[in-house]
């Protein structure tokens, strides 16, 4: 996959290091935090680390950088998103987080919305499915995680059936393994660099560049 940058929409052209089992967590950051928000915030925590998945945020390192491209690069580094909304989430920030996640999607990545019972979701989101926070929350969230892993061989099935289209079987590959952490799907990837015609390809490349995961 080619992927630009957000801020001067050139190509990127350095590789981005792969955060595999790892999940980004977009909600509300800066003070005052609403404490019904840090309840869901935590419990989203809590059960991502049961399902072995750490949880970062656009706070989790500090770059002295741009802070779009650093939210950008945890994005694509990570397989997974989650995106929070509350009403007592400022519509400023509620807008952050619609970004966010469309940055996720865009870049192919698992997405999930974690709601407040109460709160109305724009209208491109209502065929959207998400997960009420709510007496039965623990139990879908867990679900959702555990189906990441079927998601994961979905990917790396149709990796195996592009063996003739190198490129995307990688991209594939890489998914899977984000979601996995399993460095044979790494290996897998690095075999298809092999191919004629990829092998001797530059190190900046997009295959190359794809495939250094």
């Amino acid at each position: 996959m080619i992927v630009y940058n957000p801020m001067d929409g050139e190509a990127i052209t350095s590789s981005i290091k792969s955060m595999p089992r790892h999940c980004f967590l977009m909600t509300k950051l800066g003070r005052p935090i609403p404490e019904q928000v840090n309840v869901i915030g935590d419990a989203i925590t809590s059960i991502c680390s049961q399902c072995g998945f750490t949880v970062i945020d656009a706070s989790t390192q500090i770059t002295g950088r741009d802070f779009l491209l650093k939210i950008w690069k945890k994005i694509a580094a990570t397989p997974l998103a989650v995106g929070v909304f509350h009403e007592d989430i400022p519509q400023k920030t509620q807008s952050n987080i619609y970004y966010e996640l469309g940055i996720a999607q865009a870049l192919g990545k698992e997405t999930i919305i974690v709601k407040s019972p109460n709160i109305e979701m724009p209208s491109d989101f209502t065929r959207t499915e998400y997960i009420e926070f709510d007496i039965n929350f623990s139990v879908n969230f867990s679900k959702y995680l555990d189906e990441l892993n079927n998601q994961a061989e979905h990917y790396e099935l149709m990796a195996d059936q592009l063996e003739n289209n190198p490129m995307l079987s990688i991209d594939y590959l890489k998914r899977a393994f984000l979601i996995t952490g399993n460095d044979q799907l790494r290996n897998k990837a690095r075999k298809l660099l092999k191919e004629p015609g990829l092998s001797s390809r530059a190190k900046t490349s997009v295959e190359q560049l794809t495939a250094s995961f």
